[in-house]
């Protein structure tokens, strides 16, 4: 009995064995990381900074969820370079500082988990409408300097109006140069929270609606050129209603009378954030004051000024001056009327004569018997 026991035994150890060793056979081997890269695959990360690469590593582990390449030199982004079936969960995306001239249409199309992605300090020239493909699920959207170049500007106008990014919650625009937004940019980001313009050259958003962005919680001007917000875009804000924050601070406020409603509209707003520390840079009299502090007998706006009748009054003015010189020179000529028909009279005797001389020698010269007449007389 015992010698049975421990032949039961061993065949048990043996059988144990055996199925340990086949499950570490069958069992996958980790995913390969790209050898210029350093990956992690607990925290779900792949990292290529600084490797001087060209493309997109084709071989990237299936479990990337958060990818790093940045300081690279891909200078395009090509359709199919970030495909569905290896990237599937591929949800945080930075390409930043890569010298990418172009994202081609279908470049970001087939990444059905992107939910961020960081294409900042790319001098793009390209972004192509479609580059998400129809829509696409992303929130975040970072292009920090990557806009100085007016084709690209363009290209994401066309994408965001055409409701490819619907979903986005956050846009990030500062350091471009901006100058002016094409209008109706904004017109299709229903889920839009945080805006941020600041640090470009803005001169004006006369022709930006924000009529639309109904989710709109912060919104950064900061560091533009912006001289005066004008009543459209107040009333625009204030029919807002998650709007919370507004930043307006570094910008050249031009204290004139054009500026009054916007410093009414500061001093009832809490919309503003730091509004206290805004202060006017022209005219030269008035830089450094701040814009809570004035009031309308500093902008010489004691008596409000109408353009419309104005202008009405003007050409008004101008009419009547016009009738009187009209009247004056028909005075004129009733009072001159029996010397200018003498005068005109003269002018129609001096040019019949003149007329029929030269219809004189014009019948001698046609005529060469007269010709001949005139030569012989003259011998």
């Amino acid at each position: 009995m015992p010698g049975r026991e421990a032949e039961r035994r061993g065949a048990l150890c043996l059988g144990l064995l055996l199925h340990a060793l086949l499950g570490c056979g069958s069992a996958q081997p980790p995913a390969a990381c790209p050898a210029p890269c350093e990956c992690s695959e607990a925290a779900k990360t792949v990292k290529c900074v600084n490797k001087n690469l060209t493309e997109v590593p084709p071989d990237l582990p299936p479990y990337v969820r958060n990818l790093f390449i940045t300081g690279n030199r891909l200078d395009r982004l090509p359709a199919g370079a970030l495909s569905a079936p290896r990237l599937a969960e591929l949800g945080s995306l930075n390409l930043s500082g890569n010298h990418l001239r172009a994202v081609e249409a279908g470049a970001l199309a087939a990444l059905p988990a992107l939910r961020q992605l960081d294409l900042g300090g790319n001098p793009l020239a390209e972004l192509s409408p479609l580059a998400f493909g129809r829509a696409g699920p992303l929130e975040e959207l970072a292009l920090r300097g990557a806009l100085r170049k007016q084709d690209a500007l363009l290209g994401l106008a066309a994408l965001l109006q055409a409701g490819a990014l619907r979903n986005l919650s956050r846009l990030e625009l500062a350091d471009n140069g901006l100058l002016l937004l094409p209008a109706g940019m904004l017109g299709a980001l229903p889920a839009l929270r945080h805006l941020d313009l600041s640090n470009n050259s803005l001169v004006g958003l006369r022709n930006v609606s924000f009529q639309g962005l109904v989710r709109l919680q912060t919104l950064n001007l900061s560091d533009n050129s912006l001289g005066v917000l004008r009543n459209g875009t107040l009333a625009q804000w204030r029919g807002l209603p998650a709007l919370r924050r507004i930043s307006l601070s570094r910008n050249t406020w031009v204290c004139d009378c054009a500026i009054e409603d916007m410093v009414a509209w500061l001093k009832e707003s809490d919309q503003v954030e730091g509004k206290e520390a805004l202060s006017c840079a022209f005219p030269e009299k008035m830089a450094g004051r701040a814009l809570l502090k004035l009031n309308a007998s500093e902008l010489n706006c004691s008596t409000p000024v109408d353009v419309p009748s104005q202008l009405q009054t003007s050409y008004v003015f101008l009419g009547i001056v016009l009738a009187l010189i009209g009247a004056i020179f028909l005075l004129v000529l009733y009072l001159n009327r029996k010397g200018i028909k003498k005068w005109m009279h003269n002018i129609r005797d001096a040019c019949r004569d003149h007329m029929e001389g030269y219809h004189y020698r014009y019948e001698i010269n046609a005529d060469p018997r007269l010709t001949n007449l005139s030569s012989n007389s003259d011998v």
